[in-house]
């Protein structure tokens, strides 16, 4: 599946385990939710880089004490009908503080991309069409805002006041 990220397509360096399978040395993993419970004070999971798949209808003030040991989050777009992962996402950029990569994943649509940056996205797991179609285009849709988004993209009243 192509990975849209830092405006190019790129090679998805991550790892996605299921519930049961092994951890190898050296490499890039993320796990669910549900394993991360269960296994948060396992000696390997504190010693690599670590990502974090979260479903949708968890809150993210869960893994408020946990937030700075992830590399990456993933947030699940089940549906594109099914807007909570926006939330989540600008929720975990804005009060917790996360800085390490946000990512897209599910049904990630064309349409969709730029509002998902403004809500602090900023990796895409998207559909193989996207290659062809060239949604990175996508981004440069709209450069006027009316509100102010965790991408720190200058939003129309600080363009009208002057203010940056």
């Amino acid at each position: 599946m192509p990975l849209i990220k830092g405006g190019r397509f790129v090679e998805d360096e991550w790892r996605h385990l299921n519930d049961v399978e092994a951890v190898r040395p050296a490499e890039n993993f993320t796990i669910s939710h549900r394993r991360w419970l269960k296994e948060r004070d396992a000696p390997a999971a504190s010693t690599l880089r670590l990502g974090l798949r979260l479903p949708n209808d968890v809150a993210p003030a869960t893994l408020a004490g946990d937030i700075r040991r992830f590399d990456l989050i993933v947030l699940d777009f089940p549906r594109f009908t099914d807007g909570r992962a926006y939330s989540q996402a600008r929720l975990i950029r804005g009060r917790l503080g996360y800085r390490g990569e946000l990512r897209a994943a599910g049904e990630v649509l064309r349409d969709q991309l730029l509002f998902m940056q403004r809500c602090g996205i900023d990796a895409f797991a998207v559909s193989a069409r996207a290659v062809g179609e060239n949604w990175l285009s996508a981004f440069a849709d709209f450069d006027v805002f009316y509100q102010p988004g965790e991408d720190r993209r200058p939003w129309n009243m600080q363009k009208r006041l002057g203010i940056s």
